[in-house]
């Protein structure tokens, strides 16, 4: 079993659960994260609690494409938060869910005001029957992979930076919804996306993979437009996705943009001809910038 918030499923989160699914397979046992949700802060902290990478679902969808065997969400209230380590060692890992070895993070501190540290863990464990191994950080140009890394590089617009930690292109799941209609009336339809993520993208233009329909590859290309509308004294932050080489209706859909590259920053023109000669020229860069691999 990993123990530990996983937000973002990162490559320092991926070396942890490789550990454990390998140590599972080692064993013929069930390979199993242990995640909490909301996240501690959101009840301890909420004016200092980070806004979350991922969706619950799609670190469920992340996990299991790792191989992960199941996912114990555990609701983080404050009868949880005031549980000491040795309760959570005895009721959760061992009574409740039989836990043969337990992995964590080096830095993992759990129980009533983090007291409880790998140590901790590890004495508990020589008391109650599991197994403890701590997992070192992945590093990354010179410093840990952490999810306060990767939040700072997606608002900041740096999704290369985020990918390079995420160890795949960061991604907004969304429902297509009703615009104002602008794009069409310019010849460059969007869908307006209504982001079912916390954390979008610093306002600018994408190059984008788009995923259509769950369970399907992002194999459809498109130029993804976060901001305001300047041009058009728009109010508010909305998400705009013109996909090229594609026809269809996609109201009431959910898609999933896949950022892979920032083609410019949020920008004013003198009139919506300069914009639309723009957006041409962002097409046939986002192009360029997807045929990579």
């Amino acid at each position: 079993m990993a123990v530990g918030n996983f937000d973002g499923v990162h490559r320092g989160h991926q070396a942890l659960v490789a550990a454990t699914t390998a140590e599972a397979q080692r064993r013929g046992r069930a390979a199993v994260v242990l995640t909490l949700d909301p996240h501690p802060a959101r009840l301890l902290k909420p004016e200092r609690a980070p806004a979350s990478i991922m969706t619950l679902s799609q670190k469920a969808e992340t996990l299991e494409a790792l191989g992960v065997d199941a996912l114990v969400v555990v609701p983080f209230t404050t009868a949880f938060a005031a549980q000491t380590p040795e309760t959570f060692a005895a009721e959760i890992l061992v009574r409740h869910l039989g836990a043969s070895v337990v992995l964590v993070g080096e830095n993992f501190r759990f129980g009533h005001d983090r007291v409880g540290t790998l140590a901790t863990l590890e004495a508990l464990g020589r008391e109650l029957g599991f197994g403890v191994s701590g997992v070192p950080a992945v590093l990354h140009a010179g410093a840990p992979v952490s999810s306060s890394r990767i939040r700072t590089a997606i608002t900041e617009g740096q999704v290369e930076e985020a990918a390079d930690l995420l160890g795949r292109p960061y991604s907004v799941d969304g429902q297509v919804v009703a615009g104002e209609g602008r794009g069409r009336t310019i010849g460059v339809p969007t869908a307006n996306i209504l982001p079912y993520n916390e954390i979008k993208p610093g306002k600018g233009v994408y190059a984008c993979r788009v995923r259509l329909r769950e369970g399907e590859p992002a194999d459809v290309r498109a130029v993804v437009n976060i901001g305001e509308r300047p041009t058009f004294d728009g109010v508010g932050t909305t998400i705009e996705a013109h996909l090229l080489d594609f026809r269809g209706d996609l109201y009431g859909q959910t898609l999933r943009l896949e950022f892979v590259a920032r083609i410019r920053g949020e920008q004013r023109f003198p009139s919506a001809a300069e914009l639309v000669a723009q957006i041409q020229r962002d097409i046939a860069g986002a192009r360029r910038m997807l045929e990579k691999p």
